[in-house]
C-alpha cells in the first residue's frame, strides 16, 4: 500500500542506504556489454567546507547527467574527491588551537602542527562529502580521492620535478599577490575588490637641475591653452601615499604636449632625496588626474610592468608584514646621497604599520610645502578573502610556471573544436585569459599542502628532486662533495594539484585500467568564476602530461558546460552581509532533496543566472506529490504492468496517443539533455507528466475505467503502468528519490519483481513520435483547453454551461466532435454542442484548425459591461509597459541602479506586454 504522501526525510536516507547497498554507483554498475565509458570528475569541493547553493547546482546538474547516461548503459564513472583548501585548512586548525589556547603552530614546529591538520581532517573533514550524499549525487564513493592523499601526492611530485627539468618551472623575483595578516602570496582568486571611501593625494615632486617648464594653467572652449605658468615640479596623484618611498621613475604620455620637453629629465624624490627619470610611456592616461604617475615597481603591478619596459630599479620599502623597511634596506639606499632630510625620513618612517606611515607621509609632504591637494576618492582596494586585510603587491622570491608556453596546445585544442565550451561564449573568456596568461606564481608561504620538492645548497643552488636522496646524489655532482642541503620550506599553490585531477584521481602517473579507461573524461561541468584558475590549469596540465599512442597530447575532457550563478528571488547575489544566503540543506529537510534538485534544473537555462525562491522550490515539491498521487491512483484503480504488452499496440485511440506523447517526451528530453539544455529537459519532462499524462489522460481514462467494457478498462490499466513505468525512468536523474521509490512501491503492490533498481535501469527508448491517434486527442485537448481559456477571459461563471457551436467543420472535425463529444461537454462545462453554417451573434470565437468554434454569450454575461472591463485593464498594462519603457530608456538609471532593479523592471514590462496580449485577445472575440 502507498502511504498517504511522499515523506522525504524518513525515505531519502532509507533510499540512499539502498543505492549503497546494491554498487549502484560504482563505475561500470548497469552498463552494457561493450559500453563506452562516460566520465565526470567532481569539482573538488574545499575540504572545509559545506554545502552552499553553488554546489547544490552544480552537483546537480552533474547527477543528471550521470543518472542519465548510466540508464542509457554506458561505463559511467562520476569521479568524487575533496581539495585539501591549503589557506582555509591552515586558517581553521590554528583557529582552533587558538580557541583551545595551544601553542602556535611556529611554537609546536612544522611536524607537530600537520599532526594536528591531519587529525582535524580524519574528525570534521568529511561534512561537504555527506551533504552530497543527502543531495542524491550519485558518485562512485568508493574511489572517493584527497589532493593530499599519497598517489595524488606522487603526481604532484612528478609534475613539478618534470616541468622543472624541461624549463617550465622556475624561481623568479617577481610582484605578487601578498597577504601581510597570513603572511602568504595568493591568488587571484582568492583577491577580493572592497570598495573604499579614500582620497587621491597629489603630491609636487621638485625637478632637478633648476629645470622649469611652462605648464597651462587655462584654457578655450576648444580646450587649447590660453594661459601658462612655469613650474620647477611636476604634480603626481596617488592612492597610497606610503609607497613613494619605492618611487624610482615618474611616467607622462608621450603625445602629452605638456610634458614632452620634460621626458628623460629628472625629479628629486622628495622625503628621500633619490633622483629619479620622467619617462614616457603609454600606459600615463593624459585625460587622467595630472598626466603624470609615479611608477613604484616593486609595489604595483602596473608600475612593474612600466618599470620593466622602462629599466627602473624595483625599490622594496615593506617587509612581510607591511611594515615600512628603510634602515638598512640596500635596494632603497643605493645611490642615494647622504643628508639630514633622508635621516629624518628613516627615523619617522622605519618599522610604522603601512597606513601609520601613509598619514606620516602626508604630514611630512605637507611641512615642506609638497601637498598639492587633496580629492576624495571612492575606489576598489583588493583584499585577501581569507585575512580579510587589503593586499599588498609584494616583490619575493617565488616559484612559478611558464604558463604563456603550456597554454598554446590548450588554447588550440579549442580553436579547433576538440574540446568546447556551453554555452559557447565562454570561449572568448577562456582565450581572452589564454592569450594574456602571466607567469603563474604556484609557491605558497604556509605549512598545510605540497611542500615544494626543492634542496637548497649551501650558496642558494637549487636541486629539484623527486626525493631527498635524489636532491643529494644532484648536489653532491654539483658541489663535488656531499653539502648539507635544506628544502624549500613554501607548500604549493592548492591549484597545482587540483590541475591535474582529471589524470591524477585515476591513478596517474601509474599506467593504471582507469586511465586507459575513463581517461579523457567526458563533460566538466564548472561556474564561470574558476574559467581561468581550474578549466584552464586542467586544460594545460593534461595536455602536457597525457598523450595518445602517438605521442599527440590529449585533452582533459570533451565538453566544458559553464552553469549561472544561484541569485536570490530578486536577482541580487546572494551574500552573508546582505542576509539573503538561502541553505540548501534547509529546503532540503523542508521541502526534499528532488524537489530543489528539479528547481534548480528546470532554472538552468544556459547563459542565464538563477532567480531562486522557496516558493520554486514549494511548487516542485507539489510535483512530487502529483506524482505520488499518480501512483497511489494506478494502486487504488489495479493499473499493473502486463508483460509484452505495448501501449502503441493498444486498440483505444486514447491509449495510443499516450504512447505518443510519451514517445515525445523521451525524444525531448533526451535530446536536451544531450545538449545540456537542462531547463529544457525538465520542462519536456514536467508537461507530460503533470499535464498530458496525471491530468489529460487520467481525466480521459476515468469514464473507461468507471464503465462496464472489461476489455477497455483491462487495456487503461495495463497502458497506465507501462506510460508511469517510463514517466519515473524519465524524472529520475532530476528525482532520484520519489522515482526510486514508486519504482519499488509499484512492483510491491502489484507482487511483482523488478529485474533492477529503477537507477540501474534501461532509458526508455523513444517509440514512435506520430500517429492519428495523437492527432485525434491533441485536437481534442486543443479545444478543451481553449473554451476553458475563454471562459475564464469573460468571466463566466464556473457553474454555468453554455451551448458550443461549430462551423465549417470538416467532415474529420465533425467526426472526433461526436465522438468526443460527452468529455467535451464534462470537461468544458456545456450544454449542447450543436453544427452551423454561420456564427451567432454576440460570441466568443475559437478558430481551430479550419473550423470555427462558437459561444454565444448574450444572457450569459453583460457584453457591454465586460467590454468596458477589458478596455479599462488594456489601457491600464498598456500605461504601465509606457512608464516602464521611459525608466529603462534613461540611461542614468540602467547605469546606477541594481542590476536586479533592472531586471526587475525587464521582467514586470514582459509580464505587463504578455498580459495586455491576453486582453486584446478577449477583446478580439467579443464580435
Amino acid at each position: 500500500m502507498f502511504e498517504d504522501k511522499f515523506k522525504a526525510a524518513e525515505f531519502e536516507p532509507r533510499i540512499s542506504a539502498a543505492w549503497d547497498a546494491a554498487g549502484a554507483f560504482k563505475a561500470g554498475a548497469g552498463a552494457k556489454p561493450g559500453a563506452e565509458p562516460y566520465t565526470i570528475v567532481i569539482p573538488p569541493p574545499n575540504v572545509t567546507g559545506s554545502l552552499h547553493m553553488g554546489h547544490a547546482l552544480n552537483n546537480t546538474l552533474q547527477d543528471i547527467l550521470i543518472r542519465f547516461e548510466r540508464m542509457r548503459g554506458k561505463d559511467v564513472l562520476w569521479q568524487p574527491g575533496t581539495d585539501h583548501a591549503g589557506i582555509a585548512t591552515q586558517m581553521v586548525v590554528e583557529r582552533q588551537m587558538m580557541e583551545r589556547q595551544e601553542p602556535g603552530r611556529r611554537a609546536i614546529g612544522r611536524e607537530k602542527f600537520l599532526e594536528k591538520v591531519w587529525a582535524w581532517k580524519a574528525e570534521s573533514g568529511g561534512t561537504i562529502v555527506n551533504q552530497l550524499k543527502r543531495l542524491g549525487a550519485s558518485c562512485d564513493w568508493s574511489r572517493e580521492r584527497f589532493t593530499m592523499d599519497e598517489g595524488l601526492s606522487r603526481a604532484v611530485l612528478k609534475v613539478f620535478v618534470d616541468l622543472h627539468a624541461k624549463g617550465l618551472i622556475y624561481r623568479d623575483k617577481r610582484l605578487v599577490n601578498w597577504d601581510p595578516k597570513l603572511l602568504t602570496a595568493i591568488s587571484d582568486l582568492e583577491v577580493v575588490q572592497v570598495e573604499v571611501k579614500g582620497n587621491l593625494w597629489h603630491f609636487r615632486y621638485p625637478l632637478a637641475d633648476s629645470v622649469t617648464y611652462q605648464h597651462p594653467i587655462a584654457f578655450d572652449e576648444a580646450g587649447a591653452p590660453t594661459e601658462f605658468e612655469t613650474r620647477d615640479y611636476i604634480v603626481v596623484a596617488t592612492t597610497r601615499p606610503e609607497t613613494m618611498l619605492g618611487d624610482t621613475g615618474v611616467a607622462v604620455n608621450p603625445t602629452d604636449e605638456r610634458y614632452t620637453s620634460l621626458i628623460g629629465k629628472d625629479v628629486v624624490l622628495p622625503l628621500v632625496g633619490r633622483r629619479i627619470k620622467i619617462v614616457a610611456d603609454d600606459y600615463s592616461d593624459k585625460e587622467k588626474g595630472t598626466g603624470a604617475v609615479k611608477i613604484t615597481p616593486a609595489h604595483d603591478f602596473n608600475d612593474f610592468e612600466v618599470g620593466k619596459r622602462n629599466g627602473l630599479a624595483m625599490i622594496s620599502v615593506m617587509n612581510e608584514e607591511a611594515a615600512i623597511v628603510l634602515k638598512d634596506n640596500e635596494d632603497f639606499l643605493a645611490g642615494v646621497p647622504a643628508s639630514a632630510e633622508l635621516d629624518a625620513t628613516i627615523a619617522a618612517l622605519h618599522g610604522l604599520d603601512r597606513f601609520v606611515a601613509r598619514k606620516a607621509v602626508v604630514k611630512a609632504m605637507e611641512e615642506r610645502g609638497l601637498l598639492d591637494k587633496i580629492e576624495p576618492h571612492t575606489h576598489m582596494v583588493p583584499h585577501g578573502d581569507r585575512g580579510n586585510v587589503p593586499i599588498e603587491p609584494y616583490l619575493t622570491l617565488q616559484w612559478y610556471v611558464d604558463a604563456a608556453t603550456l597554454a598554446k596546445p590548450a588554447i588550440a585544442a579549442v580553436r579547433e573544436g576538440r574540446t568546447n565550451f556551453v554555452p559557447k561564449n565562454w570561449e572568448n573568456t577562456y582565450y581572452q585569459w589564454m592569450e594574456n596568461i602571466q607567469p603563474w606564481c604556484v609557491s605558497r608561504q604556509l605549512w598545510w599542502g605540497h611542500q615544494i620538492p626543492a634542496w637548497y645548497g649551501p650558496d642558494g643552488e637549487a636541486f629539484v628532486a623527486l626525493s631527498e636522496a635524489d636532491a643529494a646524489a644532484k648536489a653532491k655532482a654539483h658541489y663535488g662533495a656531499d653539502v648539507e642541503l635544506k628544502r624549500d620550506e613554501d607548500v604549493l599553490d592548492t591549484w597545482f594539484s587540483s590541475a591535474l585531477w582529471p589524470f591524477s584521481t585515476l591513478g596517474w602517473p601509474d599506467a593504471t585500467p582507469e586511465v586507459a579507461r575513463y581517461y579523457p573524461t567526458s563533460v566538466l561541468v564548472t561556474g564561470f568564476d574558476i574559467i581561468f584558475f581550474w578549466v584552464a590549469r586542467m586544460m594545460m596540465m593534461g595536455m602536457e602530461f597525457m598523450k595518445d599512442a602517438d605521442g599527440k597530447p590529449v585533452e582533459p575532457f570533451k565538453d566544458v558546460y559553464i552553469h549561472a550563478l544561484v541569485r536570490d528571488e530578486k536577482g541580487a547575489k546572494m551574500s552573508k552581509s546582505k542576509g539573503n544566503v538561502i541553505d540548501p540543506l534547509n529546503l532540503v529537510d523542508e521541502y526534499g532533496a528532488d524537489a530543489l534538485r528539479f528547481t534548480l534544473a528546470a532554472m538552468a537555462a544556459q547563459g542565464r543566472d538563477i532567480k531562486l525562491s522557496t516558493k520554486r522550490v514549494e511548487g516542485y515539491r507539489n510535483f512530487a506529490t502529483k506524482l505520488w498521487n499518480a501512483a497511489r491512483f494506478g494502486e487504488m484503480n489495479g493499473c499493473v504492468n502486463v508483460d509484452g504488452f505495448e501501449p502503441a499496440g493498444a486498440r483505444l485511440t486514447v491509449n495510443r496517443w499516450i504512447a505518443v506523447e510519451c514517445a515525445r517526451a523521451v525524444e525531448a528530453v533526451t535530446e536536451a539533455i544531450l545538449a545540456y539544455r537542462f531547463n529544457d529537459a525538465a520542462a519536456a519532462a514536467y508537461r507530460f507528466v503533470w499535464d498530458t499524462f496525471c491530468d489529460w489522460y487520467v481525466e480521459l481514462a476515468k469514464p473507461i475505467l468507471l464503465g462496464d467494457d472489461q476489455a477497455a478498462k483491462d487495456e487503461v490499466r495495463a497502458t497506465y503502468a507501462a506510460i508511469f513505468d517510463e514517466a519515473l525512468k524519465l524524472l529520475h536523474p532530476f528525482m532520484p528519490f520519489i522515482t526510486e521509490e514508486i519504482w519499488a512501491k509499484t512492483a510491491e503492490v502489484a507482487g511483482l519483481r523488478r529485474p533492477a533498481m529503477l537507477v540501474l535501469t534501461e532509458w526508455p527508448k523513444a517509440g514512435a513520435t506520430t500517429g492519428d491517434a495523437a492527432d485525434e486527442i491533441n485536437w481534442l485537448i486543443g479545444i478543451i483547453s481553449e473554451i476553458r481559456s475563454v471562459r475564464s477571459e469573460m468571466n463566466v461563471p464556473p457553474a454555468t454551461q453554455m451551448p458550443l457551436v461549430v462551423v465549417g467543420a470538416s467532415a474529420t472535425t465533425r467526426g472526433w466532435a461526436e465522438t468526443h463529444g460527452a468529455a467535451i461537454q464534462r470537461l468544458a462545462r456545456l450544454s449542447e454542442i450543436g453544427f452551423a453554417d454561420a456564427a451567432p451573434r454576440a460570441s466568443a470565437q475559437i478558430v481551430l484548425g479550419e473550423a470555427t468554434f462558437c459561444l454565444p454569450l448574450e444572457g450569459v454575461i453583460d457584453l457591454g459591461a465586460e467590454k468596458s472591463r477589458l478596455d479599462k485593464e488594456l489601457k491600464k498594462l498598456d500605461d504601465e509597459v509606457r512608464r516602464i519603457d521611459a525608466k529603462l530608456g534613461n540611461e542614468a538609471f540602467v547605469a546606477k541602479a541594481p542590476e536586479e532593479v533592472v531586471e526587475e523592471n525587464r521582467e514586470k514590462r514582459e509580464e505587463y506586454r504578455a498580459r495586455a496580449e491576453k486582453v486584446r485577445e478577449a477583446l478580439s472575440r467579443l464580435v
